[in-house]
């Protein structure tokens, strides 16, 4: 009777799956962080058979549906619990701001079913999908003050580390697709590491390398190397207890006399090709939702139009996606896009830029984030008016690598130096680093022309080059009134550029 029992067990079991799997641990501790693959990891292979012991100790999974998303995660839970006076501490934290709580869940609603559906996918626990409320209260627009960016706070090296773009047109850190595909990579290769989830939760907030450390700290002490015994970080050492926190009240909500709004358990939103550029008030509009909700749900875009060769699919709400594909396809009322990028052929101004493309300098600065009292650099990527008549979309490596750089403005102002002996304008221009052309524009001379020792050559030096040169020749030798108010006043300030020619 016994064996019969088990073999039932084992059938029932095979039929309805676990609740979860572990991660396959595919990495020793001592894994090269750089080196270390970030390939998400799915259960796969042939099913194993069961033992009497396995199957005496598994808890077989309900038949009955999940009531709401909630419930679909609590069924998921299968981290080791942490109960300690931190967490207490972050449960009254939490339960005596329901304003907070309201505000930072209804917020989740939007991602909350696709992160649960990766996280099982995977094998994963499902509190994990619960850790951007650590992390940024649901906020995918959050910027910390290191630079960490996103719902899932990557910062800018450990993002391009796994594979999300940041360019002049997006930022994958803010995706929700691209950063959750990130952030499980990540924390499956940090379990992978230690072995345990609580240590690769200190590691997803402190790095892989400090926990290592603080690691072997420890072992060299004699001293237990759990997460409860390094010593880390005021914020590491909340990190997890605050994990806990808002899974005990997801767990239990009326213990904390907290109510979470309802969250069904089905996608929010869905996957829409873009074959085309397409402006953003566009795809809003034919979609019919409105521009901030479709923000929230494409939140890397920080463009007024998005690229299809780099972006080219985006979410729109379950409903609005159909909306949007019927009213696509009988648009006809003139081009998709009234952006496109212009690539900067060689270093400019700001001024000259927004000639060059018919623009305001207020609005070229606004679209393209340009800071005061900078150029432009060549080879930059700014997004500028589409001429009517353009069809060509933009490339596929303009709208993957389009960055824009800056250098700042050169002021320069009119002075004169005094030419030393066998000086010649050739050499007048290495010293101060102009060219030979400009030293023998400014002063009416051939570039191959020599000045008479104590001769006054004119120069357009920056501001702070003149005022070191005219300190330079006051050392040397006294020099009239008429001199020095030459040198500070003779010329107004200019923004780098070529002066007119003037005649000695």
């Amino acid at each position: 009777m016994r064996l019969l029992h088990i073999l039932g067990l084992a059938s029932l079991l095979w039929l309805t799956g676990c609740a979860t799997t572990a991660p396959t641990d595919n990495a020793a501790s001592t894994a090269d962080p750089t080196t270390a693959s970030h390939t998400p990891l799915y259960p796969s292979g042939p099913l194993q058979p069961i033992t009497a012991s396995a199957a005496s100790g598994h808890t077989v999974a309900g038949v009955s549906a999940p009531a709401d998303l909630w419930d679909r995660i609590r069924r998921g839970f299968s981290m080791p619990d942490l109960d300690t006076d931190l967490v207490r501490d972050r449960e009254q934290w939490y339960a005596t701001r329901p304003d907070y709580m309201q505000r930072m869940t209804e917020r989740s609603s939007k991602y909350l079913f696709h992160i649960v559906e990766e996280l099982e996918r995977r094998g994963m626990p499902t509190e994990l999908a619960l850790l951007p409320y650590i992390e940024s209260a649901f906020n995918p627009q959050a910027v910390s003050s290191a630079k960490a960016a996103g719902m899932w706070q990557f910062m800018p090296a450990t993002g391009t580390y796994f594979d999300l773009k940041q360019n002049a047109f997006r930022d994958d850190r803010r995706d929700v697709l691209a950063s959750t595909r990130a952030a499980l990579d990540y924390l499956q290769k940090l379990y992978g590491m230690f072995g345990d989830w609580h240590l690769a939760l200190a590691a997803y907030n402190w790095g892989e390398g400090s926990v290592a450390r603080a690691i072997a700290r420890n072992e060299k002490q004699g001293l237990g190397t759990r997460y409860t015994e390094l010593t880390m970080p005021a914020e590491t050492r909340m990190y997890v207890p605050k994990l806990q926190a808002v899974k005990n009240i997801v767990a239990n909500p009326d213990k904390f006399s907290t109510e979470l709004p309802l969250i069904e358990n089905h996608p929010y939103f869905q996957s829409v090709e873009i074959t085309r550029d397409m402006d953003v008030t566009l795809v809003a509009s034919l979609a019919g939702v409105r521009l901030e909700d479709f923000r929230a749900l494409n939140p890397s875009l920080h463009k007024p139009v998005i690229l299809a060769a780099g972006m080219p699919q985006i979410l729109l709400p379950w409903d609005n996606a159909q909306v949007f594909r019927k009213n696509l396809e009988a648009y006809t009322e003139g081009q998709y896009a009234s952006w496109t990028v212009w690539t900067v052929p060689n270093t400019m101004s700001v001024s000259t830029a927004a000639q060059r493309t018919g623009m305001s300098e207020n609005d070229l600065r606004q679209v393209n984030g340009i800071p005061p009292r900078m150029m432009i650099k060549a080879g930059s990527a700014l997004m500028v008016p589409r001429a009517a008549t353009m069809r060509a979309d933009v490339p596929g490596h303009l709208a993957d690598n389009g960055q824009v750089s800056f250098t700042p403005e050169i002021v320069t102002r009119r002075t004169t130096v005094r030419a030393g002996k066998r000086d010649t304008v050739a050499s007048i221009a290495r010293r101060y680093k102009v060219s030979t052309a400009d030293v023998a524009d400014w002063n009416d001379v051939k570039t191959s022309s020599k000045f008479k020792p104590g001769e006054q050559v004119v120069m357009y030096l920056p501001v702070r080059l003149a005022a070191t040169s005219l300190a330079r020749t006051s050392a040397k030798q006294p020099i009239s009134r008429a001199t020095v108010r030459s040198a500070k006043a003779g010329a107004p300030a200019r923004k780098g550029g070529t002066p007119s020619k003037r005649k000695r």
